[in-house]
């Protein structure tokens, strides 16, 4: 029988240090507890990756480093207090990003449209100014609501240019990002269920995917783009 692959609370002690002590001098007093934890996260990606791949069309998996890129922030710590990997649905056809994010008491799985370039956006925005009933039956299936309460995502205070701004689906039109967030415990993450909790949340995001997939490659008429 296969062991399921577990995360531990050692990789949140961890975490918890790294936060209380976030620089470089600690950071290399503490080079080989890091490498351990990180492996410990690397492989239960590596396994969420491998069962995704069961259910889904995924063109790449990247597992984002722990340093952290300051040179145009304000907060100069060096290293990010979570691990995290982002997992891309095969394009053209198949849209949508997919997210884990593990930290000490703020963990999440997260989805969706994190910065859509320019053209699709516009292209998103036409589609509910034509029609916004699909997308509104999507966002408010049972499925979606227990999984993720709502759509998020940064939106404009006003309508985009071009739009009227009394139209009924205009807050979903002002959106910049679509995106879908479902949150966990520590408790939850070091559960022996949890990879199968993050797998069912990214399926639950398959209905909007398949949305957004069907409006990212056809044109206003419905036509097919590829």
């Amino acid at each position: 029988m296969m062991t399921k692959l577990m995360l531990d609370q050692e990789l949140f002690d961890f975490l918890n240090d790294l936060q209380a002590n976030n620089n470089r001098e600690w950071f290399a007093a503490n080079k080989k507890q890091f490498q351990l934890q990180e492996q410990k996260a690397k492989s239960f990606f590596e396994s969420i990756y491998s069962k995704l791949e069961q259910v889904d069309s995924i063109e790449k998996m990247q597992i984002f480093r722990i340093y952290r890129d300051v040179r145009f922030s304000k907060d100069k710590s060096p290293y990010k207090n979570h691990f995290s990997v982002g997992f891309s649905r095969t394009k053209p056809l198949l849209r949508g990003g997919m997210y884990l994010h593990i930290e000490n008491n703020a963990s999440f799985v997260g989805g969706g449209f994190w910065a859509p370039n320019a053209d699709d956006l516009f292209r998103i925005r036409k589609e509910i100014e034509l029609d916004a009933s699909e997308l509104n039956a999507i966002i408010s299936a049972d499925t979606f609501v227990t999984y993720f309460s709502c759509l998020k995502g940064e939106e404009l205070k006003t309508a985009p240019k071009g739009f009227d701004k009394t139209h009924e689906a205009i807050a979903l039109i002002r959106k910049k990002q679509f995106l879908l967030t479902r949150n966990f415990t520590n408790k939850e993450v070091l559960s022996p269920n949890f990879s199968e909790e993050v797998i069912q949340t990214f399926c639950a995001m398959r209905p909007f995917f398949d949305y957004m997939s069907d409006v990212l490659t056809t044109d206003l008429n419905g036509e097919s783009l590829y």
